[in-house]
């Protein structure tokens, strides 16, 4: 008989199969290795103790980005923010259209005009020369600013005022002056001579201010002012503007 031993492992455990060639040869048959180092597995020991915490890893790669996820619900209205920095100021817009006409206002007071005038007349003829002619016939002096005492008109608002006069000349020439400040302004002339009558008649405007005088005179010679029942010589003079309305027109 020939036997040939041939190790079987499974189980656990190693198991030597012995094949034989012998006439009477059954089949193989098992036998344990009496020399197994392994046992039979024995049964779960208990849980040991929780080991050391080992050191931290090497940081892995990143990831792929994941997909998309779906939109989430409205979240709740957050607290009112701070004002923010006053803006650039903008370009004017355009212009609007004129809009209804409003009611009509309450009466106003009507304040009182400054005045100042005269009129008045000669009740002498031939005045003495180079002196204020005293023109004592007084046609209209309300504010008083003439003088007949003295034959001035006296400036008590500044601003700008018409004079002018009307003469009856006879019997010699006449040569008539607007005073003003000791200065002669305005100057005519008249040349009669004989018993003839004639007129001499004159107008200006002068810029006068408080306490300026004006008055009228007749030169040496040519003094042929003249006056009767019949024949009056006036001098006049009113206000024209103040000066407050003449700084509004300019």
């Amino acid at each position: 008989m020939f036997w040939e031993m041939c190790e079987v492992f499974g189980g656990g455990a190693a198991s030597r199969l012995l094949l034989g060639t012998a006439e009477n040869y059954s089949g193989p048959q098992m036998f344990p290795d009496p020399i197994s180092p392994h046992g039979e597995r024995g049964e779960i020991g208990p849980k040991g103790d929780k080991g050391v915490k080992g050191d931290m890893g090497v940081e892995g790669i990143h990831g792929m980005d994941g997909q998309k996820g779906e939109k989430g619900d409205q979240g709740f209205r957050g607290d009112k923010g701070d004002p923010g920095p006053i803006g650039i100021m903008g370009p004017p817009g355009v212009k609007g259209a004129t809009g209804a006409k409003g009611p009509k206002g309450s009466k106003g007071e009507i304040s009182s005009p400054p005045r100042s005038a005269f009129s008045v007349g000669l009740s002498k003829p031939f005045p003495p020369p180079n002196m204020p002619i005293k023109f004592d016939k007084i046609l209209y002096n309300d504010q008083e600013d003439y003088n007949p005492s003295t034959g001035k008109f006296n400036c008590t608002i500044a601003g700008a005022y018409v004079f002018s006069y009307h003469m009856t000349i006879r019997g010699r020439p006449a040569r008539i002056s607007i005073v003003c400040q000791n200065r002669k302004m305005v100057r005519s002339r008249e040349t009669l001579y004989g018993q003839e009558i004639d007129q001499a008649s004159f107008l200006t405007i002068l810029k006068l201010n408080i306490g300026d005088q004006v008055w009228l005179e007749v030169t040496r010679d040519w003094n042929g002012v003249y006056v009767s029942a019949e024949d009056d010589s006036i001098f006049s003079g009113f206000l024209l503007y103040p000066d407050e309305m003449l700084d509004t027109l300019l």
